[in-house]
């Protein structure tokens, strides 16, 4: 009878063991899949949780280093399937991150305002506190403290495209080559980038890319894939607007296919933003300053019921809410000259996103969006986040501004978060009585060259470096409203907000900037309401503009009046404002970068 039982026992447990055995290898079938959701399975086993507050605090050690990639570097004169980071090699200074113990140092180029480069005698400055403040020192002592200001997010496998490379020894140097097998685009063309590309350029290279290039086949199909396909179909073939009201024709390069596609946008389109992350990086705007468009598309995109939704099945784009200011703001250290754990923040991020939900690795990130108007943006975000739409206001063909996918970000001073179109409008023709005007800090190379030419040269040009200090800066709003041209010269990076501002007062822009690329370029006709001035042209300025007719300038003029309502902040959103404005870049150019 005892033999019986314990043979009877033994069987019992063979059973047993075989059905844990048979669960475990279906658990792990389904995540080697990446079925949708699979990765649902991985949560259960990590009781990490995303910090939620502000004052949320822990710091996570790591025995591995380990160098995790899945991203696509888009280069338009040498893309690839495999990309290299770095070249191909692994900076001799990655030692593992001070939150992660991941090792991700991506090639970042030297930032003209601070003289930035990597070095590996930098110490890698710690990530701070989510507390602002105006006293500097006191701002500076909240970033030493890092390790009791941001709380660690739980770090899984990554995805099956991505090859991890994994070091048992964290303290010893990698030296090896670290290359990432991404999620394939389907780019046929080949456009080689001039050294000074115009706008018109600009424009072909555009229409190229909507040809030629498609995102990511998504790893498994939904309904939004085919709606994004069908609302592509819709737009190609708009019927055609003649005499819209609202619309002015001319200052488009296709009003129909515009409208169509605004109304469609209107109709169809969902966002899904992702409630991840702590303050001040993510969820946290700032209205007023040069910075201010993205602080204000986040405020506007997040308390939005006609286009957010919960449903994230439904969703044709995700929102990833952060804001590039806060990144710098909080967590560089001043006078560092180090920007990577700015960087690993953002890996961080994205990987906990990719993590937590299944959506990232469903498109490989094409589906995703950001929104960035600090210089550093391109910079920060060209590694993990290249996948993504990046609406940026450094928008360079030079600095990977990738065509067809990123869109231009306008980049908007708002000096008044309670009435952003306070002072809006400009002098009739007849009280405009200077010719030109520029005034401004001497930020980067090109602005110099124009003072030399031009400063205290010509009573008909106004140009004069930083202008002093008045109530309410009434003095250079006075200038831009009684000037018939308003020079936006770029500084250090090719954006500025003199664009807008301009259009604001109803000063016509000239831009000087080679490679800009100007905001929502993918609907408007920038070519029919400003003037473009090569930087090399500087010192034929003052012929370039006489030799407009004045008959072409009041067209220019009044259509400076028409596309201003495409370039205005309102606390509620209006049809065809700012806000829906950039929507509808990120949206255009999701839809003609999906897979048909």
């Amino acid at each position: 009878m005892g033999e019986d039982f314990v043979s009877m026992f033994h069987l019992e447990t063979k059973r047993l063991l075989w059905l844990i055995g048979i669960t475990f290898s279906v658990i792990l079938a389904f995540q080697y899949l990446e079925l949708p959701y699979g990765n649902v399975f991985l949560s259960l086993f990590s009781s990490d949780k995303l910090p939620t507050s502000e004052n949320a605090i822990s710091q996570t050690t790591y025995t591995n280093k380990t160098i995790v990639n899945n991203v696509t570097i888009f280069d338009q004169e040498n893309s690839t399937d495999e990309v290299a980071i770095e070249k191909g090699n692994v900076a001799n200074d990655t030692a593992p991150s001070p939150i992660t113990g991941f090792v991700l140092e991506p090639e970042w180029p030297q930032n003209k305002s601070q003289g930035f480069h990597d070095s590996a005698t930098n110490v890698r400055p710690n990530i701070t506190t989510a507390v602002l403040s105006n006293d500097d020192n006191m701002l500076q002592s909240q970033k030493d403290n890092v390790t009791n200001s941001i709380k660690k997010e739980s770090f899984r496998p990554s995805p099956p495209e991505a090859k991890v490379l994994v070091s048992p020894t964290p303290n010893i140097q990698s030296k090896s080559s670290s290359i990432s097998n991404v999620p394939k685009q389907k780019q046929e063309f080949h456009t080689p980038i001039s050294e000074v590309t115009t706008v018109s350029e600009i424009n072909k290279l555009l229409i190229q890319s909507h040809a030629s290039y498609r995102s990511m086949k998504p790893r498994w199909f939904s309904n939004v894939d085919q709606e994004l396909v069908q609302a592509r179909s819709e737009i190609e073939n708009a019927p055609i607007v003649k005499n819209d009201p609202e619309l002015y024709g001319p200052i488009y390069h296709n009003v129909s296919m515009f409208k169509r596609s605004y109304e469609l946008m209107e109709e169809r389109l969902k966002v899904y933003v992702y409630r991840e992350g702590a303050r001040p990086i993510l969820h946290s705007p700032f209205l007023t300053g040069i910075y201010a468009s993205e602080g204000w598309f986040m405020k506007l995109m997040e308390a939005n019921k006609r286009f957010v939704t919960k449903n994230s099945k439904k969703a044709h784009l995700f929102y990833l809410p952060f804001s590039s200011r806060m990144l710098e703001e909080t967590l560089y250290v001043k006078d560092s000259h180090n920007h990577k754990n700015l960087i690993q923040y953002l890996h961080d991020y994205v990987d906990l996103i990719a993590t937590r939900h299944s959506f990232w690795n469903r498109t490989g990130g094409a589906d995703h969006f950001l929104v960035g108007c600090h210089d550093w943006a391109p910079s920060e975000t060209k590694l993990r986040l290249a996948t993504c739409i990046r609406s940026l206001c450094n928008a360079d063909v030079k600095e990977g501004f990738f065509f067809g996918k990123d869109a231009s970000l306008p980049e908007t001073y708002v000096r008044n978060a309670q009435n952003p179109t306070r002072d809006l409008g400009g002098n009739t023709f007849s009280k405009k009585t200077t010719l030109a005007f520029f005034a401004g800090s001497m930020h980067g190379y090109v602005r110099p060259i124009l003072l030399k030419h031009w400063e205290n040269k010509d009573p008909d040009m106004k140009i004069f470096g930083k202008l002093p200090k008045s109530k309410g800066n009434s003095n250079y709003i006075h200038y831009m409203k009684s000037s018939k041209y308003c020079i936006c010269a770029r500084g250090y990076e090719v954006n500025s907000p003199r664009v807008v501002e301009a259009i604001f007062y109803e000063c016509v822009p000239v831009i000087i900037s080679d490679n800009f690329v100007p905001p929502f370029f993918e609907v408007l006709n920038w070519e029919s309401f400003s003037v473009v001035v090569l930087e090399k042209d500087i010192p034929n300025l003052k012929n370039i503009l006489v030799s407009i007719p004045e008959k072409r300038y009041l067209r220019l003029l009044m259509r400076v009046k028409k596309v201003q309502k495409h370039f205005l902040w309102h606390k509620n959103p209006v049809k065809y404002d700012i806000f829906h404005m950039i929507l509808h870049s990120i949206w255009y150019n999701r839809v003609f970068s999906a897979i048909s």
